[in-house]
């Protein structure tokens, strides 16, 4: 299913291709004219765009100019029911993919769409090597948010730089710091992760830094810590918000000088490491409660990089699903199914607190315990976030916007519960809930209501 845009001042002709479109199963938004398109394309990310030339006020070649900084993902066919040569070489030349005049003939219109989607296919693919940089570390996405990670990401990797990954807990920060150093000059050397927070603050010092025998009770022999493990390597400093500030001081002192000396001994160990920090705290404020050291965070945040919480970028969420699913089913011999649309819709809706994490738990739930070859919206409501059917569904309507998207998900939720309680009996259901069987079979009708299991 591709995102399809169609922009045109005439209402009879958007409604028609969109009819057309949509037909062919494809998800499609429509625009009146140069400013509503630009808009749309801006949250929409349309991979195919279909621009009349011909609009009052911003014509779609001044549209087309701007798309190509703006939207440079997405293919644009120019359509005009006044086309001359001069029009087309002039839209190709700003950068169109094809030219179609009006009258617009279905079959040309498909074909011209399906040779712009093998060409996406390509483009894509060439895209998906440098945008997702590797697909086993799940950087997956095409939101602006992920794409301005991810170019991030390719700039500062291949240099020296500390980086700093910031983000809420589940949204893939090793991952990132995984790309960081698959990407740089020392990806054939060593990539050792230490996460601060699971390490006693009595242990960090040692782990970190290693020690020698006798040093304390339990050191039995001499020992390399994690910053002589990554001797030229990667060393990623998960959780660094949790790190005492007796360690700190001793990690600045390797930052600042390359030399640390392990717990108990004398003798100085020059060590060549990249440190990546990430933390799921706000280090200034930590540092204005005399929690971390000022130093060493600028230290550390040399190149700063955010990632964004899923919810910021539910756009993703579809092909993250699919990603899911697919390394589920070949590597971990989960049986494949198919997420319907409104499935991956209602997933979309939900407030994701665990982030990435969270969803990729919830695609493997839905996965096992669903019991059709399709997952759908039901099966969503039931077994998603980890939490009953009930708490699930509690926590996507409390999440929504408006109160009347509130109230018709609540009655949608509340019937549903009590369908399933009542075996799908409507008349007993209608009953048990004092509501006049001809109103709850509207209801079943209006919410497009059918029986799982």
């Amino acid at each position: 299913m591709a995102r399809l845009m169609v922009v045109d001042d005439e209402k009879g002709i958007r409604e028609a291709l969109v009819q057309v479109f949509e037909y062919d199963g494809h998800q499609v938004r429509a625009a009146e004219d140069g400013p509503d398109a630009l808009l749309t394309a801006e949250s929409f990310h349309p991979d195919v765009i279909f621009l009349d030339v011909k609009m009052p006020g911003m014509d779609g070649l001044d549209v087309l100019a701007r798309l190509h900084t703006e939207c440079p993902g997405a293919l644009v066919v120019m359509i005009s029911g006044h086309g001359t040569i001069e029009t087309a070489i002039a839209a190709t030349r700003a950068g169109a993919y094809d030219f179609l005049e009006k009258p617009l003939d279905t079959d040309r219109l498909l074909v011209t769409l399906g040779r712009a989607l093998e060409l996406k296919g390509l483009t894509d693919s060439i895209a998906d090597l440098k945008s997702q940089v590797e697909s086993r570390y799940e950087i997956i996405g095409t939101s602006y948010q992920v794409r301005q990670v991810l170019d991030r990401v390719e700039r500062v990797a291949p240099t020296e730089a500390r980086v700093l990954v910031t983000g809420e807990n589940g949204t893939g920060k090793e991952l990132v710091a995984r790309a960081l150093h698959r990407l740089s000059s020392r990806s054939d050397k060593a990539f050792v992760e230490v996460n601060c927070a699971a390490i006693p603050s009595e242990l960090i010092e040692s782990a970190l830094f290693g020690h020698m025998k006798g040093s304390f009770t339990g050191a039995v022999a001499d020992r390399e810590g994690k910053f002589e493990q990554a001797h030229g390597g990667t060393l990623f400093l998960d959780e660094i918000g949790d790190m005492s500030l007796e360690a700190q001081a001793k990690v600045l002192r390797v930052l600042e000088q390359g030399v640390l000396t392990r717990v108990g001994g004398s003798k100085s160990i020059e060590v060549d490491v990249r440190v990546i920090a990430a933390t799921n705290k706000d280090l200034e404020q930590q540092i204005e409660v005399g929690a971390f050291r000022e130093d060493l965070f600028y230290r550390l945040n040399v190149v700063p990089i955010q990632i964004p919480a899923l919810r910021e970028r539910r756009e993703d969420v579809p092909m993250l699903i699919s990603h899911f699913c697919e390394r589920m089913a070949n590597g971990q011999g989960v049986v494949p199914k198919r997420f319907s649309p409104s499935a991956v819709e209602r997933l979309q809706g939900l407030p994701w607190p665990g982030n990435v994490r969270e969803l990729r738990n919830t695609v493997e739930r839905l996965l096992i315990l669903s019991t059709s070859p399709e997952v759908g919206p039901d099966d969503v409501d039931l077994l998603a976030s980890g939490r009953s059917g009930s708490q699930s569904m509690a926590g996507e309507i409390l999440g929504l916007e408006t109160f009347v998207e509130f109230k018709e998900s609540a009655e949608r939720a509340y019937i549903v519960q009590k369908l399933r309680e009542n075996e799908w009996n409507v008349a007993e259901t209608a009953r048990r809930i004092e509501m006049p069987r001809s109103n709850l079979y509207k209801k079943i009708e209006r919410y497009g209501l059918v029986r799982d299991g």
